[in-house]
């Protein structure tokens, strides 16, 4: 067959000739010999006047309006690359080896169309081998831009105490090696940032880590030299599986074996927990490394301090780590769009992404609406902005939270990227109904454009329906720690009837006094005692539970006070709140040393064959003093922690439903979404999904975009969207 294919910005052309058997084979060949990581949205073709070609050509690419091509994420290294490694010739042990099925995209894409000179590869000239590849149809390196060799690619750099030692590949490993089996921490270099790593086994190595980053108890992701290693220490199912072996190579959350007959990883790497989050290989440097390597895991986390955006610039990272680490592994090909690695946990059979970052931004969430130049701002925590082109949402990489200089000016400066790079010009803008978030303030950055105000949790629902492609009345429950509610309040628990354009609020958890505001979620117990006194007043003092002993009595009597007097106590329907209470109460987390320590603390306690729960109250506001009487008698009578743990989990399930059931019944409307934070917990999601399908619910749930606050600029991006076609701008 002969013609031609030509790259544009919009889309790729082809015009093929030959015989009409031949022609139709190949249509269906596009799809079914289509590469892993390709993604087919549609194809469009047309019988038109025949011509004769000479052969078969690719033209140069160009652009022909300002719409876009997809951008296609980072991708892991394949197999035939690997197999290249360890041949013969200028790829032996290449740490940088790729073709068109593999190797990285997004994090070194500077703009459109996805040409070797819009990329940080375009200081490296091609070797002649490299270029005759590079120009070869019948190649598996056709046109992979980051096409090199040892010859004339990138490579990387060791340091040691701000001292260059090497640049030979051989060398760097073996040093990087000793390194790690010798307690030592290493800075390496990805692809879209600085991990820092250590021997996982190590407790000494892990605490070291620890303190380097000022990271109290936060896991620690883990990658391990294979999967049949990993299946050793965790429990992997058939669709964990192929998330790990997949080419978006993400950390998936996974349940970890009680071993006897296996080295325990470090206790350290996880902190108690009965998760946690591991990933496989997906650089040719992870390979190269681990050929070497005696330990079969390592810990490999972003490098970067506590509260700061992981690093990408060389310099940075010798200046700010070379008292820490003792090897920096660098390489000399720039990042330009910084990515961490992407969270997933599987739930329900499904891939729900937690973090949505390398592998899967910036990856179009198709929709069914009119999204064309608004510009959304997400939350002001786990922030991704969202950008709308067409029918497509482009949901940024994870940002982190807006709270430290750095990372909001990593915020601010992929604004300008992303919409530079996808060619958006904002003509209306969505903003969270907080007025004092980061992300609301910078919107003011954009002059006169006008700007719509979305509520947290019914930008929530908007995001799953979205997602979906729902337009129409659903019951929405949105259930988080925190987010600002149109009555001045903290919501978190909401039951609401709404679609895209608006919303009404049917019920919610009752609101309770948050003793301290902001401090409460990074010390529980705050909420536990504001639940007991809400309860039992002063009396609950003398209730003699456990976990008073964990607790500083001047420190209660305080909080007391402070509710009494309505000093800095704002009211709160936080879901996440309650599950912090609960967490105290039963003694497992009095200070969280990370975001959502108490629920997962509880969740991790959790035993899937108890079917009891406690009883609550739906009135109103759906209230809980039934529930934590009920806890309240367990631990007097000395009940097991995990017992009481699940039954609260079942209670909260069984809310759920009974509220969404009593709002069916008088709504008639079937159609029923989750969303919020809360539903990353497997067992709640399981167990609410399960309990409203039976009941006949229609049930949708996150999956491609977080059911975290990561999601909610896809949710303001709909909203305002709809409200715009019913011209409420």
């Amino acid at each position: 067959m002969t013609g031609w294919v030509q790259n544009t910005n919009e889309n790729v052309l082809i015009r093929i000739s030959g015989k009409p058997l031949d022609t139709d084979r190949f249509l269906v060949s596009l799809r079914q010999e289509a590469p892993p990581a390709s993604v087919i949205e549609e194809i469009t073709h047309r019988e038109i006047e025949p011509e004769v070609f000479p052969n078969f050509s690719i033209l140069h690419s160009h652009d022909v309006s300002d719409e876009i091509t997809e951008i296609s994420p980072d991708i892991a290294v394949c197999k035939e690359c690997l197999d290249d490694m360890e041949k013969e010739g200028s790829r032996l042990n290449y740490a940088f080896v790729n073709c068109t099925n593999c190797g990285p995209r997004f994090t070194i894409i500077r703009d459109l169309p996805y040409d070797r000179d819009k990329t940080t590869m375009k200081q490296f000239t091609m070797c002649p081998d490299c270029s005759n590849e590079y120009k070869s149809i019948t190649d598996r390196r056709f046109h992979a831009q980051p096409t090199a060799c040892a010859c004339c690619g990138p490579h990387y750099e060791l340091f040691v105490k701000g001292q260059k030692i090497s640049e030979v590949i051989e060398v760097i490993v073996d040093l990087v090696s000793d390194c790690l089996e010798n307690e030592g921490i290493a800075l390496i270099k990805g692809l879209g940032g600085m991990h820092l790593a250590c021997d996982a086994f190590s407790e000494t190595s892990v605490e070291k880590l620890r303190e380097m980053k000022k990271r109290d108890g936060k896991p620690f992701a883990v990658m391990f030299r294979d999967l049949e290693t990993l299946k050793n220490y965790a429990m992997v199912d058939e669709t964990e599986a192929l998330s790990l072996s997949s080419w978006r190579s993400p950390i998936v959350l996974l349940k970890l074996k009680n071993l006897s007959d296996q080295p325990f990883l470090a206790a350290g790497i996880n902190s108690g927990l009965n998760l946690i989050g591991a990933m496989l290989p997906y650089m040719p440097f992870h390979y190269l490394l681990f050929r070497q390597l005696n330990t079969s895991a390592i810990v490999l986390t972003s490098g970067n301090f506590s509260s700061e955006p992981i690093l990408i610039s060389n310099q940075a990272a010798i200046e700010q780590f070379t008292p820490f680490a003792d090897v920096i592994v660098l390489h000399n090909r720039d990042i330009f769009n910084r990515t961490d690695d992407s969270v997933v946990r599987i739930a329900g059979g499904i891939e729900r992404i937690l973090r949505r970052s390398r592998g899967y931004a910036p990856a179009a969430v198709r929709t069914a609406l009119n999204l064309d130049g608004i510009l959304a701002f997400g939350a002001e925590l786990t922030n991704c902005f969202c950008l709308g082109k067409g029918h497509k949402a482009f949901l940024s990489q994870h940002i982190g939270d807006l709270k430290g200089l750095e990372t909001t000016r990593f915020y601010e400066q992929s604004l300008t990227q992303f919409l530079q790079l996808f060619r958006v010009k904002p003509s209306l803008l969505a903003v969270d109904l907080h007025p004092e978030y980061i992300s609301t303030k910078t919107a003011q950055h954009y002059g006169d454009l006008p700007v719509i105000s979305v509520q947290h949790h019914h930008a929530h629902i908007a995001s799953c329906m979205a997602e979906h492609h729902l337009d129409e009345k659903v019951i929405g429950v949105a259930m988080d720690g925190t987010g600002y509610g149109d009555d001045g309040h903290i919501w978190g628990s909401e039951f609401l009837l709404c679609d895209l354009n608006d919303y009404i609020r049917i019920t919610h958890f009752e609101y309770l006094p948050l003793p301290g505001g902001d401090m409460a979620a990074e010390e529980p117990w705050r909420m536990a005692v504001s639940y007991l006194y809400k309860i039992f007043g002063s009396d609950f003092l003398k209730l003699n539970l456990p976990f008073f002993n964990q607790l500083d009595p001047d420190k209660v009597d305080m909080i007391v006070k402070m509710i009494d007097r309505k000093i800095n106590c704002p009211l709160t329907s936080g879901a996440g709140r309650l599950f912090d209470a609960v967490a105290s109460l039963i003694g497992v987390c009095q200070t969280a040393t990370f975001q959502a320590e108490g629920p997962m603390r509880l969740e991790s306690l959790v035993e899937d064959d108890c079917i009891e729960s406690y009883a609550f109250e739906l009135d109103q506001t759906i209230r809980f003093d039934a529930t934590i009487r009920g806890i309240v008698e367990d631990l007097s009578r000395g009940t097991d922690v995990k017992l009481i743990a699940s039954k609260f989990h079942n209670t909260i399930i069984s809310v759920i439903f009974e509220s969404a059931n009593a709002i069916r019944i008088r709504e008639n409307v079937n159609n029923l979404v989750l969303s919020g934070g809360v539903f990353q917990n497997k067992y709640l999601l399981e167990g609410t999904i399960a309990l409203l399908r039976k009941n006949d619910f229609n049930v949708y749930t996150h999956a491609v975009v977080p059911a975290n606050d990561g999601g909610i600029a896809l949710g303001q991006l709909a909203v305002a969207s709809k409200r715009r076609e019913h011209k409420c701008v």
